[in-house]
Parts: structure tokens; C-alpha cells; sequence
């Protein structure tokens, strides 16, 4: 199974990056698709990879006398008004009877509701980036958030003296599963590569503005230099922003982990602004292994539940082997600082519950 599964991510890694669409002689499936931001560039990143492989599948499915797809769109927006917004976009979506829904929640449990509805009616749901607590999906597809996390938290491990206790900041986003997941991973990597931590303080940012609010208020409440030691966040959407923060006030003692692999925290590792690593996403391959999946299930093919697609840790060490979002996933390698999981694995996971 885990050579089929590297196949298809290979399969969907190239198809993600050609193609045109190109109409079908047969009836297309009608796929719903929900996206969450066109603010977050890691998943306007995924949302380009989703279109780029619809645009291949009716491509081949053309040269194949097969069904193709057409897709139908929605964005939901940031904050509580785009959660608001993706629940009556998806009950909106229900009711037009479509093949599938393809989604990207803005909420774990908001959209709970909806997929009862959507599973009452026999409309396969696929999630992906974000879990939907209650009711059933078709199949979930993201990157590996404990993972992510745990990069993170090893790295800074192996970077500060053992016997020193780490004076912390936690940026957090506790309304999706990837966050939560990240977060968790972060904490038990410290856990287990045994560096001790003293947790300051907890914000909240997932997006600029939260962000640029959360470092504002970090350099007002701790003001004194050297009073943090380093500051973990959940994503680049919001974590960006804190960096800028800190960089104004002239914070540049503090080290920062992060997530997601948006090209301008990439720079900062590279010119050595605060950002020590970036646990960063394959974005476009998950967009198109979403809708990728999406099809095959509509074609009857059996697919993994959850795909779990690895991410890569950007530091100053293996900035040459990064290949940046769109992949391919490079090679497995050792990593080149202490942890206790040496070697950084490329394949992706899958779990079929």
C-alpha cells in the first residue's frame, strides 16, 4: 500500500504543475469546492494546486472518453464572519445536489451540521487542510500538523543549552485541528528531547491582522530584550506579521519557529531575521490530492481515509534541499541537528479507519 500511495502523491505532484483544461465529450461530474482564505497564501497555494489538477484530470479524462469535472467555488473569508459564511455557502451547496463537496474548513466543529446534512444525502465530503468533527467524511487530506509542530520544537531543543529553561511564547489558533495538532506536536518535542520551558504567554493569530495585534501586544508586555527566548507560531499567515513586529522593536534576540513555508519566511531564515525554522507544507499537492481524491471516489476507486503529507523543515542547514510549495518532496536525509527522530522521511502517511 505504500508504494500505491507514493505513486499517487508522485502522480499528483506533476499533474498539480501542466496542464489546460480542456472540456469532456461526457457528462462531467459537478464537484463543490469550499476554500477558507484568499488571504492565507499557503492556502491560496493550495487552492492553485486544486485548480491546476482539475484543469489535468479533464485533460486526461478527455484523451480517455471519460467524465470530467466541473467545479463550483465559494470562498468563505477570515474571522467569525467566515465561518458564518461557510456554513450557509456548504447548506447552499447541499441543496444544489452536487457529485461531491470538496472543503477547506474555516472551523472544526461549525461545519458539523453540514456534512450530517451532506451525508443524509449521500454527497461524498472531502476535507482537507482542516478536520470536521461530527458526521462522516469520504476522505481527509492534509499536511502532517504533529509533525510540523515537532520540527519546530526539536530544532529550538537542539539550538538552546541543555540545561537551560526556555522562556516561551505560544501563538496559537485553537479552532481548526491542524493548529491544535502543531501546537501539541511543538510542546511534546520539547517533551522528548528533554528541554524544559516556561510558557509565558499565550496569543491568538491565524492571519495578518491577528498577527500584527498579537506582536504589538508582545512587545508592549514584554518590553525588557532577552526577556523572551523564543517564540513558536502555528502558521505564517499570522506569523509573519508578529516577526515584522519584532523586527521594528528591535527584538532580533528572538529566536521563532514556525509553519507553513510561505516564501517571505523562507527569506527571513535566509537573511537570518528571527525565523529559525519554518516547518513548511507542500501546498499544492495537497490541493490537488483533494481533488484528486474527490474524482477517484466519484469513479468508485477505494481510497485512503487520510493522507498525511509530510513537511519539510526549513532551516539555514537544508535550505538547499527545499524545493518550496508547489514540491516535488524532495529525498529523505539526516537531519543535521540533535534529535531523537534523525532522519526527516518523505513518504506520506495514510490511515484507512
Amino acid at each position: 500500500m505504500k508504494n500505491w500511495i507514493q505513486l499517487f502523491f508522485c502522480s499528483v505532484i506533476v499533474s498539480a504543475l501542466s496542464g489546460n483544461a480542456i472540456a469532456t465529450d461526457m457528462k462531467s461530474y459537478r464537484i463543490g469546492v469550499l476554500f477558507w482564505s484568499s488571504n492565507i497564501p499557503g492556502q491560496v497555494a493550495m487552492r492553485k494546486g486544486l485548480e491546476a489538477e482539475v484543469q489535468n484530470i479533464n485533460q486526461r479524462s478527455h484523451t480517455a472518453g471519460e467524465p470530467g469535472i466541473e467545479i463550483f467555488a465559494k470562498v468563505a473569508g477570515d474571522g467569525p464572519l467566515g465561518v458564518e459564511n461557510q456554513i450557509s455557502q456548504m447548506n447552499a451547496l447541499i441543496a444544489t445536489k452536487p457529485d461531491a463537496i470538496v472543503v477547506q474548513p474555516t472551523d472544526n466543529a461549525a461545519l458539523s451540521g453540514p456534512l450530517r446534512a451532506a451525508n443524509q444525502a449521500g454527497i461524498p465530503v472531502i476535507a482537507y487542510d482542516q478536520y470536521i468533527s461530527g458526521g462522516k467524511l469520504a476522505a481527509y487530506v492534509t499536511s502532517d500538523n504533529r509533525q510540523a509542530g515537532y520540527l519546530g520544537g526539536e530544532y529550538l531543543a537542539a539550538k538552546f543549552p541543555e540545561k537551560s529553561i526556555l522562556n516561551l511564547i505560544l501563538i496559537e489558533y485553537p479552532m481548526v485541528s491542524s493548529t491544535v495538532e502543531r501546537l501539541n506536536g511543538f510542546l511534546d518535542a520539547l517533551r522528548d528531547n528533554d528541554k524544559k520551558f516556561k510558557i509565558l504567554k499565550i496569543y491568538q493569530a491565524v492571519e495578518p491582522i491577528s498577527g500584527k495585534l498579537a506582536g504589538e501586544s508582545i512587545v508592549r508586555d514584554f518590553p525588557e530584550p532577552r526577556s523572551i527566548d523564543a517564540i513558536f507560531t502555528v502558521n505564517d499567515g499570522g506569523g509573519l506579521a508578529v516577526v515584522d513586529a519584532l523586527s521594528k522593536a528591535g527584538r532580533n534576540e528572538i529566536a521563532i519557529a514556525t509553519v507553513d513555508g510561505d516564501p517571505t519566511s523562507i527569506k527571513n531564515i535566509q537573511e537570518r531575521r528571527l525565523t529559525q525554522i519554518d516547518a513548511a507544507q507542500f501546498c499544492g499537492p495537497i490541493g490537488a490530492a483533494a481533488i484528486s481524491t474527490a474524482y477517484a471516489i466519484l469513479r468508485g476507486r477505494k481510497v485512503p481515509t487520510q493522507i498525511l503529507v509530510p513537511v519539510f523543515p526549513v532551516t539555514a542547514e537544508t535550505l538547499v534541499r527545499y524545493p518550496g510549495w508547489q514540491g516535488p518532496i524532495p529525498s529523505s536525509f539526516i537531519k543535521p541537528w540533535k534529535a531523537k527522530e534523525s532522519i526527516w522521511n518523505k513518504n506520506p502517511m495514510e490511515v484507512n479507519k
